[in-house]
């Protein structure tokens, strides 16, 4: 349809993966302050991690690295706040250490933990169909997690953990400590402690995301045009995922 021969179109796509994408302008940093952080994997070889402006869907960073870590995650937040960037809300999952280097550069900034990765994790550990009447009754009230709107769903939420805790408490207390029951039912009431004192921060602020769907969908397109290149080399491919990025933002 180009007009152009393949080897032509060829030696085109390598002459732009060879190069770096633009610098963004540094008003999209300045400008910034509700975002997104999540990270995909490929093929388990590589995860690219990305840093979204919610407002205005904007990749604001876009890194590729082995894995979700301090030591990985910690230049590229550095470079972001050279940029200019201050954010005032960061929805994203519960990996600790990637809050932990967050928390070392902005460490006023609040973290919104996004309510799908809190919904899916916990009924995966509950699994299908879970052992217990305490696991099936969790797991409905996991579910009921993305539809928490207002101040009263989040107090019926509460009150409904809370009554599920105190009901089931002393049976779980005397569940054989290696039974599939306890560790399915201590992982997901951990889950759910660890993240309640940041889970319901966009009730109060209508610009926060309460998940990071946005970026999971943005994750979602990349990976079906990525599928129409397989066969890069593990350079251009990188090169090819932060192209997209960039051009997304244009």
């Amino acid at each position: 349809m180009s007009g152009y021969s393949e080897a032509k179109l060829k030696r085109i796509k390598n002459y732009w993966l060879e190069k770096e994408p633009p610098a963004l302008s540094q008003d999209l940093y300045q400008n910034a302050k509700y975002l997104l952080f999540d990270g995909t994997y490929f093929h388990k070889n590589g995860c690219l991690a990305i840093l979204m402006d919610y407002r205005t869907k904007n990749s604001l960073s876009y890194t590729y690295m082995d894995k979700e870590s301090y030591h990985n995650v910690y230049p590229m937040l550095r470079d972001l706040k050279e940029q200019g960037l201050y954010p005032k809300v960061i929805t994203m999952d519960g990996h600790r250490f990637v809050i932990q280097a967050i928390y070392d550069f902005w460490p006023d900034v609040l973290i919104q933990r996004c309510l799908y990765h809190i919904q899916r994790q916990g009924l995966q550990w509950l699994r299908v169909y879970p052992r217990t009447e305490a696991g099936r009754e969790l797991r409905l009230i996991l579910k009921s997690i993305t539809n928490i709107k207002t101040e009263k769903d989040k107090m019926v939420f509460l009150m409904t953990y809370s009554d599920w805790y105190y009901k089931y408490r002393d049976f779980i207390k005397k569940l054989p400590i290696n039974s599939v029951a306890n560790i399915d039912l201590k992982k997901a009431m951990g889950l759910i402690n660890n993240a309640l004192p940041d889970m319901f921060h966009y009730i109060d602020d209508p610009f926060i995301a309460p998940t990071t769907n946005l970026l999971e969908n943005f994750y979602s397109r990349l990976k079906h045009h990525y599928r129409s290149h397989r066969g890069l080399t593990e350079e251009h491919k990188i090169a090819y995922l932060k192209w997209f990025c960039y051009q997304k933002n244009i």
